[in-house]
């Protein structure tokens, strides 16, 4: 897809070419905002399998599926196998670990590695285990694997969490508990894995050392001073230069919990029924899932956030529920209950909304009945907003597949409440995933390029111009497997890097872009369907041949193709503009 999923399999794509595993670069821009260990993994899987963007997303689906194992197998370790069963059950089958790995950021995996962290500090600490040195050093090097994924919080949340409860418990000044620990050996084993990717990069990308609080147009202070100053920082105080981001509201932040852990969110008011007495294993572990999701929570509710930065404290959450569901009891027969209605009711909306849908006309692609709202798309889940009520005359097909799952969930939750009605509600899950995933299918021309790539590819050869925002239409460059020229584009995550000395020239604004489009040689240019005025107005429509159209969006060159004819442009025009409740646009 366009946007962050393109962009960073671009950058992997770059590792690999380049061989350059220290500084991430875009479109030839370094690009310092995330560790280079969250483009390993692709760059690994390109050498394997070569480039391709399911490749791309093979280390994540893999990270998905370590996650949910790991929370059964920690919830196992601490309440038992039917407790573990149903905190992986909760883990795989959430909407917010579905939802948000159908986008290629670190945060699954170092979800895992945070995990992890606080499954070796429990082991480490616990009387029981015959092996505490062993996870005192697999807790050393989560963490620096931490580091290495996200930066400061990969640390930060696992060694708040875990000060937080040895300062409950009371075992923060015991000699024992450091002994057990060890964290002196344990802050080299971590230095080791994180620092030497952090050095290297420092001294490549200088100047080495900048403690200024501030940036601006034309300003690069090197790689040490954006990477910990402006990303942990000012971020945190929302702050950052370029502001390329949005926040949540504090109350949705929290409240949208219910839908990220739904449908196991039902849950939730059994767990104020356990025991949080740090007497035994059981105890230790859900006050330790306490603290950690607290701290989460509390962290990002001072800070700027979107709606997945709490995904670290999902297995905690998992865990809770986990122990309340293995108990069972009155509270979670009322949750079955009310999962059973939501469900049923969620159903019974899918299965109206295609009924009221079925004659209403779908030509073209879905985009041409979207609504627009750029002022949301700085959210990950902003383009929900272009939902209209036309628009689902292109979701048929997933609608029905989710009505079935719903109804078939809310029918087999009410009439179980027991381990076999936790297993039909993971079942429905699955098969709503998959309507979720029918449903992307329809929007793929809408949220890729990949069909213009395509068409590109099929074309004489010519320099490439991409229009204003480079990431918004970032698969062109992944498919296609170029560097191209950005218009007027030298904003958001391209800037800071642009001003690196030797950055490539490859912005350029209106006047370049017009001497170079009147020019003998060949250029194409990728932009959005109602901007194809301006670009009439700006080099006059005789120098503009429209190659490809869809999503909303254009290829255009400057140079007649011989291979098209005219009843194929047609044919663009026409897929573009049939649907009447499309913004209209005409090429004269």
């Amino acid at each position: 897809m366009d946007d962050v999923d393109a962009a960073v399999a671009q950058i992997s794509r770059n590792m690999v070419t380049s061989g350059d595993w220290v500084t991430p670069r875009v479109n030839g821009i370094v690009f310092l905002e995330k560790p280079a260990m969250f483009y390993w993994p692709m760059v690994v899987s390109f050498n394997i399998f070569g480039v391709h963007d399911w490749a791309a997303r093979i280390p994540f689906a893999l990270s998905a599926i370590g996650l949910a194992c790991l929370t059964c197998a920690f919830c196992a370790w601490a309440f038992g196998r039917r407790a573990g069963l149903c905190a992986g059950l909760c883990m795989a089958t959430s909407i917010g670990l579905f939802l948000f790995t159908r986008i290629v950021i670190p945060d699954v995996t170092l979800t895992f590695t945070i995990a992890l962290a606080m499954w070796a500090f429990l082991r480490a600490l616990d009387e029981e285990e015959p092996h505490p040195r062993r996870w005192a050093f697999v807790l050393a090097a989560s963490i620096g694997t931490g580091v290495l994924l996200k930066s400061l919080i990969g640390a930060v949340f696992p060694v708040a969490a875990g000060v937080l409860y040895l300062f409950v418990t009371k075992q923060f000044f015991a000699a024992r508990t450091w002994k057990r620990l060890r964290p002196i050996s344990g802050f080299f084993i971590a230095l080791l894995v994180a620092a030497p990717w952090h050095i290297l990069a420092t001294l490549r990308n200088p100047p080495y050392f900048s403690l200024s609080l501030h940036s601006g147009p034309g300003q690069y202070h090197g790689f040490l001073w954006f990477y910990f100053i402006n990303e942990q920082v000012l971020r945190f105080l929302n702050l950052r230069y370029p502001r390329d981001y949005n926040t949540v509201p504090r109350l949705w932040f929290w409240l949208l919990h219910f839908l990220w852990l739904f449908p196991w969110s039902v849950y939730f008011p059994a767990i104020a029924r356990l025991s949080f007495k740090p007497i035994d294993r059981a105890g230790r572990a859900r006050l330790l899932a306490i603290c950690w999701t607290g701290f989460i929570l509390v962290f990002f509710t001072f800070s700027t956030t979107q709606e997945y930065y709490s995904m670290p404290c999902y297995p905690a959450l998992a865990l809770l529920l986990g122990s309340a569901m293995a108990e069972g009891g009155a509270w979670i027969r009322r949750g079955t209950r009310v999962l059973s209605v939501v469900a049923g009711c969620a159903g019974i909306a899918c299965l109206a909304i295609f009924f009221l849908v079925r004659n209403v006309p779908a030509p073209g692609d879905i985009s041409s009945a979207l609504g627009h709202h750029p002022s949301a798309y700085t959210l990950s889940l902003g383009h929900m907003m272009d939902l209209t009520f036309d628009s689902f005359a292109y979701l048929r097909l997933p609608l029905a597949v989710a009505a079935i799952a719903l109804l078939g969930g809310a029918l087999a939750t009410f009439r179980r409440v027991d381990l076999r009605s936790f297993l039909a509600a993971g079942l429905m899950m699955v098969v709503f995933f998959h309507a979720a995933r029918l449903a992307m299918v329809v929007f793929d021309p809408f949220l890729s390029s990949r069909p213009l790539a395509e068409a590109l590819l099929k074309s004489p050869h010519g320099k490439l111009i991409v229009d204003h925002n480079y990431w918004a239409l970032s698969s062109i460059t992944f498919y296609v497997q170029r560097d191209v020229l950005i218009l007027n584009g030298r904003y958001f995550n391209l800037e800071y890097g642009s001003y690196a000395p030797g950055a490539p020239d490859i912005f350029i604004d209106d006047t370049r872009f017009k001497r170079l489009w009147l020019d003998s040689q060949r250029y194409y240019l990728v932009t959005y369907q109602p901007r194809l005025q301006q670009f009439e107005d700006l080099v006059g429509q005789e120098h503009l041949e429209i190659v490809a159209a869809g999503g909303g969006k254009l290829i255009l060159t400057n140079h007649p193709l011989e291979h098209a004819s005219l009843i194929e442009l047609i044919h663009h025009l026409q897929a573009a503009t049939k649907n009447p409740l499309a913004k209209t646009w005409v090429y004269r």
